[in-house]
């Protein structure tokens, strides 16, 4: 199947912005020591080095593990919760002062609190991602739910649907678009979380990488460590993007 001419064009621009940013980037780096900002060449050789990749890898893979586990509740937390106070203005309007208070706290104030119900470990870097992105998924979806059209409903509830019915052929379709924006916005939020977890709880994974290398003034890692990290939100994003492309073409932005 051929690719459409303004998905190429679209292509093309985000190759061309990254080459200008890499470009800019080695400029920067002939400026100023390696010390203080290692060139892109060098940042890639700390990337392929076996012995960096030995632990890289697993360290990589757990971290990974732990934004998709806490997303996951994220999400079946924040989309039934979500679309419930969306369709009830009185559960919205019960409800959504507190969640809002919640919300303007910084999730890294609630550090100290995770550490004594959770420990320093995997559940604790969990409970981080999930404070960090089910808030943002949740006001995402009570926003769709809210916007969805009553004469839809109607129009269901007038050929004899059933709640569960007009949820799974009206509402759920209808929110679509608003579920992908929400996981959009926690997808990265879950990145964040899941490595400011890793540096504010116990050193592990891509955390104790990056502490290690600060302790021996390895610039270079560190940042090899969060180019790794930007290319996973990078992928992260182009999955999102080719799911809206493949299955709500209506809707896709290209």
């Amino acid at each position: 199947m051929p690719v459409p001419r303004r998905a190429r064009s679209a292509t093309a621009l985000s190759g061309l912005s990254i080459v200008i940013g890499i470009a800019l980037w080695q400029a920067l780096a002939t400026q100023v020591s390696g010390f203080i900002l290692p060139a892109p060449w060098s940042v890639l050789s700390s990337l392929a080095d076996p012995g960096f990749l030995a632990r890289l890898l697993p360290a990589f893979g757990n971290f990974l593990l732990s934004v998709l586990v806490g997303f996951a509740i994220s999400l079946a937390v924040a989309v039934p919760l979500g679309v419930m106070l969306g369709r009830s203005e009185r559960l919205r309007r019960m409800f959504e002062p507190g969640i809002t208070a919640i919300y303007a706290i910084p999730p890294v104030a609630f550090v100290p609190f995770l550490v004594v119900w959770f420990g320093l470990f995997f559940q604790a870097r969990v409970a981080l991602v999930v404070l960090m992105t089910v808030f943002d998924v949740l006001l995402v979806v009570i926003a769709g739910a809210r916007d969805l059209r009553p004469g839809l409903i109607d129009v269901g509830r007038s050929f004899g649907a059933s709640r569960a019915a007009r949820l799974r052929l009206i509402v759920l379709p209808a929110l679509a678009p608003f579920l992908l924006a929400g996981l959009r916005v926690g997808i990265a939020r879950a990145i964040n979380g899941a490595i400011t977890a890793e540096l504010f709880f116990a050193a592990v994974n891509l955390g104790r990488l990056i502490k290690r290398a600060s302790q021996n003034f390895d610039t270079a890692t560190v940042l090899s460590v969060v180019l790794l990290v930007s290319v996973l939100g990078l992928f992260t994003q182009w999955l999102i993007g080719w799911i809206e492309r493949r299955f709500m073409p209506w809707h896709a932005r290209s």
